[in-house]
């Protein structure tokens, strides 16, 4: 018989929940690896067990972070308005940020080279579960020209920056923050329609003529 796991699927999911809890409150920098341990109710030798350092628990934090989106929007029904569906959509992201904070700081604003490349795929299978709700709009005609990939990236970073600037950051939210997300994405999809502007000409400026000197 092969030799029983110390440390198992239930241990890895307690790390991190018990990691997630210390992000939300005290942020990334004060992370204690020894405190996460102690919350979850085992050892520090779990945590490298099973994710084998600090980086690689914040990457599955990441992991964990893209792989709740991708689950919510394909659960969300496919409905005959597209555009609505959209909305539907960027209505998951403001959930998210608003139950996983400390997830969505992870996944979209800690850019850091050691650990952003460890929840790399999961990003690429969330943004390809987007890409499939844009793809009716793209059928019928309604995104002026863009790509879906370009489409569904520029929703994707709409939403990031009303759940950074009018939810998270701690400016002042309007009175009803959900009509303020759908009335933005609507604007979003109502403009894709037209057709995507072109690629700016670059214009020479004419150099004026130098007087004549005197002597000429």
């Amino acid at each position: 018989m092969g030799r029983r796991r110390e440390h198992d699927d239930t241990t890895a999911a307690a790390l991190l929940e018990a990691a997630e809890r210390t992000i939300a409150e005290k942020g990334v920098d004060a992370l204690s690896l020894r405190e996460v341990a102690r919350d979850a109710g085992t050892t520090t030798r779990a945590i490298y067990s099973l994710f084998g350092s600090k980086d690689g628990l914040l990457g599955a934090l990441g992991v964990r972070a893209f792989d709740l989106l991708q689950r919510a929007v394909e659960a969300l029904p496919a409905t005959d308005q597209p555009a609505g569906d959209v909305v539907e959509a960027a209505l998951i992201f403001r959930r998210f940020a608003l139950e996983h904070p400390a997830l969505f700081s992870i996944a979209f604003h800690r850019a850091d080279p050691a650990i952003s490349p460890r929840f790399r795929a999961a990003r690429l299978d969330a943004l390809a579960a987007l890409e499939t709700r844009f793809e009716p709009l793209a059928d019928a005609n309604l995104l002026g020209g863009r790509s879906i990939a370009e489409a569904a990236m520029q929703f994707a970073l709409l939403c990031e920056g009303l759940a950074w600037g009018y939810e998270l950051r701690g400016n002042p939210a309007p009175a009803d923050a959900e009509r303020f997300w759908r009335n933005a994405v609507h604007a979003l999809i109502t403009g894709f329609a037209a057709p995507a502007p072109d690629r700016p000409r670059r214009t020479t400026r004419r150099r004026r003529p130098t007087a004549a000197s005197p002597d000429t």
